[in-house]
């Protein structure tokens, strides 16, 4: 086992025994198998993209089964030596369609198979699978960027494709991205597809964004209840919307409520799901937290995307718990996959619901979100003015992802030590480390804009090039607007490799700087981008007023 691709690997170096995470051994290395699988089917689906055709099957595959190997969502090996055996079916399918054009040695990963289960156990073991097998740390700490960005990218790709919407474009750059760790590049060529890495991610986003605002309806300003009703409840967390409305209907006029949790806070925040009555609020905070609210929360609590941790021995939730998508967990129960042009089963976590008592409260009161480029762009004017003003002196963007480590608390510092003319710019579950404090407001605007969830990163990056222009700036750097984003995974580096294809400099990113940058590929990063990482909380926040 190797595994250095989130924020809490062992050391900041990586986790070689079992993941920080929780992660076993065996587990971590059947989905750097499942990894390799693709980039053997991407092989095949980079030449057939020259021939002319991207192999959407192909596509979709890939980017399901890199979503399965993001942290905290894949805990069933069975589950994992399933879609590697898919695996093997999409790449002859692709590898037929390519017929004789492939030129050159082939390497293994687009020939090994395996039908039984020792056999893949084995592979899975081997040395060659893994990015350790590269010996040069350059390269490897690139191929890695690379396909975590990846990750990033097939994940919101994946949520876009389950409401409609599809790129072959960035289908057919991930298969290019995949195969291009199986040669020979130079560094040059490696970072130059880091950087179109950045440009899917930006292009990825957007294709979510119009899915999420054609089903569901642009974001709105919402005051969200934090506190409990009277009847039981299902719990939903993850990212997954297409699921949220499932549930809603399914459960309208059971007498059963709905509560979100963790990174499905900003469905609260769509027009599509505010005429549910039984729709009640959130329920508890970011996804670290979850042994002890699952625990309280009493009910089934459904997980649809990644963000789910290991269930601790003395917890009773497993009992409650439902996984669906991408996620699994051993003794979980799991909600099949919607029947084409219908939609998932929820009823037996309705049925259970039904058997529970209510949510037991843990706090009390509302906050305000709904904050994505379209509301925002809608008080443009009253923004533009604030700024002009001076009531406005610098907006701090807080994006990213929460974590455990204690450090951490450095971003709560961060929020509570600004200056009262600052306005935190903020999306994804970073936001449960300040979105509850006592902040204020500055002239009716809050002093806490939440886009949504992380993917809405994106909201942020159209935000800021309307103030550019709006303020008829040629650079996106002369904004008064500074970086301040924590990561923990692969999706948060999709979206910071999305900000420095838009040309971002001065980001500062912590708690640590990733494990998977080697001293030169930082240095890169360092030089070109000026990216930092996060230091005290006095100093960060008197550099950045100086637009450091």
């Amino acid at each position: 086992m190797f595994c250095f691709q989130c924020q809490e690997t062992a050391k900041n170096q990586g986790c070689t025994i079992k993941g920080v995470c929780g992660k076993p051994e065996e587990t971590a290395d059947l989905q750097d198998l499942l990894i390799y699988v693709c980039k053997g089917i991407s092989i095949y689906g980079e030449k057939l993209k020259e021939m002319g055709t991207v192999d959407r099957n192909a596509g979709r595959f890939v980017c399901k089964a890199l979503f399965t190997t993001i942290t905290n969502a894949a805990w069933d090996d069975d589950a994992i030596i399933g879609r590697i055996k898919e695996g093997f079916k999409v790449r002859d399918t692709v590898k037929s369609k390519v017929g004789a054009a492939l030129p050159g040695s082939i390497p293994d990963c687009a020939t090994w198979f395996a039908e039984d289960r020792d056999a893949i156990l084995d592979k899975a073991k081997s040395a060659e699978v893994r990015i350790t097998a590269t010996e040069n740390e350059d390269v490897r700490s690139l191929r890695e960027l690379l396909i975590i960005g990846c990750k990033g990218i097939a994940a919101y790709a994946e949520h876009a494709e389950i409401l409609g919407h599809e790129s072959d474009e960035i289908y057919g750059f991930i298969m290019e991205a995949l195969a291009s760790t199986t040669k020979n590049l130079s560094v040059d060529e490696m970072i130059a597809l880091v950087m179109k890495a950045g440009e899917t991610a930006v292009k990825t986003m957007a294709l979510l964004d119009q899915a999420n605002t054609t089903a569901y309806g642009n974001p709105e300003i919402t005051e969200v209840n934090l506190g409990v009703g009277n009847n039981p409840g299902i719990l939903i967390s993850g990212h997954d919307l297409k699921d949220m409305e499932e549930l809603l209907k399914q459960t309208e006029g059971t007498g059963v409520d709905v509560y979100t949790h963790g990174e499905m806070l900003p469905a609260n925040y769509y027009p599509a799901f505010k005429k549910y009555s039984h729709f009640v609020g959130n329920y508890g905070g970011s996804w670290w937290h979850q042994n002890e609210e699952f625990e309280s929360f009493n009910g089934p609590v459904i997980l649809t995307t990644n963000c789910l941790i290991p269930v601790k021995k003395d917890n009773t939730y497993l009992e409650r718990l439902y996984t669906t998508g991408m996620v699994n967990y051993p003794g979980a129960k799991y909600i099949s996959d919607r029947p084409e042009g219908g939609a998932k089963d929820f009823a037996p976590a309705i049925a259970q619901a039904k058997t529970c008592k209510p949510p037991q409260e843990i706090e009390s009161g509302k906050i305000v979100g709904g904050f994505a480029h379209h509301q925002v762009l809608a008080l443009a004017d009253k923004v533009i003015e604030a700024v002009k003003s001076g009531a406005i002196k610098r907006f701090v963007v807080m994006a990213g992802c929460d974590g455990r480590q204690k450090a951490r608390s450095y971003f709560t510092e961060v929020a509570e030590n600004l200056p009262g003319d600052t306005v935190i710019l903020t999306a994804g579950c970073a936001k449960y480390r300040y979105n509850k404090l006592p902040l204020g407001d500055i002239g009716g605007i809050p002093r806490v804009l939440d886009a949504g969830q992380c993917n809405d990163s994106y909201s942020l990056a159209v935000i800021a090039l309307k103030l550019k222009e709006a303020f008829g700036l040629k650079d996106i750097n002369e904004l008064p607007v500074s970086y301040d984003i924590a990561w923990y995974e692969q999706k948060a580096a999709a979206v910071l490799l999305a900000l420095l294809f838009l040309g971002v400099k001065g980001i500062r990113l912590g708690p640590t700087l990733p494990a998977f940058l080697s001293a030169n590929v930082a240095k890169v990063l360092v030089d070109k981008f000026d990216i930092k990482p996060t230091g005290t909380v006095q100093d960060d926040i008197a550099a950045m007023m100086k637009g450091q």
